[in-house]
């Protein structure tokens, strides 16, 4: 059965972070997520994790969106040693890792060297800590203008030359649809290099009934296929959250 992450960055706006966290359990998710820890308050996730008993299945390194720029390999190493201080202390195992924008005047080569020699070093500090970095591609056509890395074949190139065991892939559903499509194959193609899916409808990054994508199809492709992680629920639904996120059990 797919393992269910709520992403509560997208939901229940203005409600307290703790209460989000309630509401996850009480609607029967075994897991949340969000993007930023440095603007979190730790010991109330702490607490109310103690008192829901789920588990943080994903959260962002911190700097995020800085692979592509120059002369920050010490600054990122320095992030994901922070970051994973933290992860441990929240039970976390999964930093998401996003790289950034084209670099004016510069090949997509001369970008790509840069970010596979800081992936190595962060990738190595991970792995000394238990923790799994997972590469976000995301779409340059709707959501992320001029963002680097657009296609989970590039994002595997990656990968394979940084050689680590610490770092796999997100493979985020609704971005991937956006940029290229072909769903289901690159799923069963790239699944051993994916640490993490997001999964949101197309268009609109809204619920995942009534759009181009088939998630019942997706996540029983997902559930015959060796994959223990999470999948996140970020995306923003139109009508009522519960509502949403009770329609996405049912796809199951």
């Amino acid at each position: 059965m797919v393992k269910l992450s709520v992403c509560v960055e997208a939901f229940w706006k203005g409600m307290p972070l703790a209460e989000k966290i309630r509401q996850v359990k009480k609607l029967g998710f075994p897991a949340f997520e969000f993007w930023s820890w440095q603007n979190k308050n730790l010991q109330e996730i702490i607490a109310a994790k103690e008192e829901t008993q789920l588990v943080l299945a994903a959260m962002c390194i911190e700097p995020n969106f800085a692979l592509t720029t120059e002369g920050n390999e010490k600054l990122l190493v320095e992030g994901v040693v922070n970051s994973a201080s933290v992860a441990k202390k929240l039970g976390c195992s999964t930093l998401i890792v996003t790289t950034g924008n084209v670099v004016a005047g510069e090949s997509f080569e001369q970008t790509r060297r840069r970010v596979v020699r800081k992936l190595r070093a962060m990738s190595a500090v991970a792995a000394g800590n238990g923790i799994t970095l997972v590469l976000e591609p995301l779409n340059p056509v709707v959501n992320h203008p001029g963002y680097w890395l657009t296609r989970v074949g590039e994002a595997v190139d990656i990968l394979e030359e940084v050689n680590s065991p610490a770092l796999k892939i997100l493979f985020d559903i609704y971005h991937q649809q956006i940029t290229e499509g072909n769903i289901l194959a690159k799923i069963e193609r790239y699944l051993p290099f994916i640490g993490h899916f997001h999964a949101a409808g197309v268009p609109g990054r809204g619920e995942l009934v009534g759009g181009e994508l088939d998630y019942r199809v997706i996540f029983s492709v997902i559930n015959r296929l060796p994959y223990t992680r999470y999948l996140g629920l970020e995306f923003f639904p139109v009508g009522s959250d519960e509502d949403a996120l009770r329609q996405v059990i049912s796809l199951l």
